[in-house]
């Protein structure tokens, strides 16, 4: 070859993958960082600056903990990618405004140090931190993760949309002193214990003027997960770019809301689709289902297994919010799902392209 002539690259063969798509970790996590501050400054908006103490807190604590890690195992820091700021940020979303800051501080901690790099850092965490974080809060401080609410007056934490359909004032402040799940699980047995017929709690929670709140996230709750609808502005900025994709969220949230109405009209519930949205709106159903359930790490790789992997958090998600002992159980469900990635992977493997599901001329 002289000097003057062209090198022809059209025959050099590359490492595989051979087809890129561009994307890399940094890009990724950043983009979820995007789609989740809407409703995180709108929490801070709604709860003040306690919401930006928590957030702020578990973003600086969960950075902090991934370099002193890193550093700590002589492997090169990697706060850059995002992937710490999310933990931090997620954590801040799934506690009460009220908690104390230092509690979302040990969470960073304990997410990042024990939950992600003790197992060997990103890519290689069996459980979502976050949540596995919020579930260590619970078990040690679960005062301050079910009492610490935002009051929009001197006794309700529900709504300022919840208006007194004509209960005893006592009975009204006990339902509107806890969330809106807690009002739909615990509302009846409050209502019957004062000889007033539980179904009339559908008079507070399916309100025209309640739902509305709940979608657009005036109401009580943990920090993040008020807003459904900056939420899902959210998630459909992450489907958009292919981020993520539908399948984890709508089996999900759809087998959760199927399990509520069917559970509502067998018990007599004379609107068993109020209460299928009312499980929609209120709580972190669609938080977890779109931002935590479905995070790549600890969730299956195959589109069966997806769907799968949802509606196992849905089925689970249901069960501890109407038979548990706590009126929320989203996290708790992806947790448990995530013990079972494994297990989906390895029996719902995606068929390799070209192959048959039988081998030909095998047993001639």
């Amino acid at each position: 070859m002289t000097g003057t002539e062209k090198k022809d690259d059209t025959l050099l063969v590359s490492h595989p993958p051979h087809i890129r798509s561009g994307e890399s970790v940094p890009k990724i996590m950043w983009s979820v960082v995007i789609a989740l501050t809407p409703a995180a400054a709108y929490s801070v908006y709604l709860f003040g600056h306690r919401a930006a103490l928590l957030i702020g807190t578990a973003v600086v604590s969960a950075v902090v903990a991934e370099a002193a890690m890193r550093l700590l195992l002589r492997r090169q820091v990697t706060v850059l990618d995002g992937s710490a700021v999310i933990t931090g940020l997620l954590l801040g979303m799934n506690v009460p405004p009220g908690a104390p800051w230092w509690t979302v501080a040990i969470g960073s901690f304990f997410a990042i140090i024990i939950v992600k790099q003790l197992f060997g850092g990103l890519g290689f965490n069996i459980f979502n931190p976050a949540l596995a974080a919020r579930a260590f809060l619970m078990a040690s401080w679960p005062v301050h993760m079910t009492t610490s609410w935002h009051n929009f007056s001197e006794t309700n934490v529900l709504s300022p949309a919840a208006s007194n359909p004509g209960f005893p004032v006592a009975v009204y402040d006990s339902l509107t002193g806890a969330t809106p799940l807690a009002l739909l699980k615990a509302g009846p047995k409050i209502l019957a214990d004062h000889g007033i017929d539980p179904v009339r709690i559908n008079d507070i929670a399916f309100s025209p003027d309640m739902f509305l709140s709940l979608f657009i996230g005036n109401r009580g709750g943990c920090v993040g997960e008020t807003s459904v609808l900056l939420l899902l502005a959210g998630a459909v900025f992450l489907l958009a770019r292919k981020v993520i994709t539908w399948h984890v969220p709508v089996s999900f949230i759809g087998v959760a809301a199927a399990l509520a109405a069917a559970h509502a009209a067998l018990t007599g519930n004379p609107a068993p689709h109020l209460v299928a949205l009312f499980h929609v709106l209120s709580g972190g159903l669609v938080l977890g289902a779109f931002f935590m359930a479905t995070d790549m790490v600890t969730s299956p790789v195959s589109r069966k297994g997806m769907l799968l992997f949802g509606a196992g958090c849905g089925l689970i998600a249901f069960v501890i919010r109407t038979w548990g002992g706590y009126p929320e159980g989203v996290s708790y469900s992806i947790l448990i799902m995530n013990a079972f990635v494994p297990l989906i992977d390895r029996y719902m493997k995606p068929k390799v392209f070209g192959a048959s599901k039988r081998r030909r001329g095998a047993g001639a």
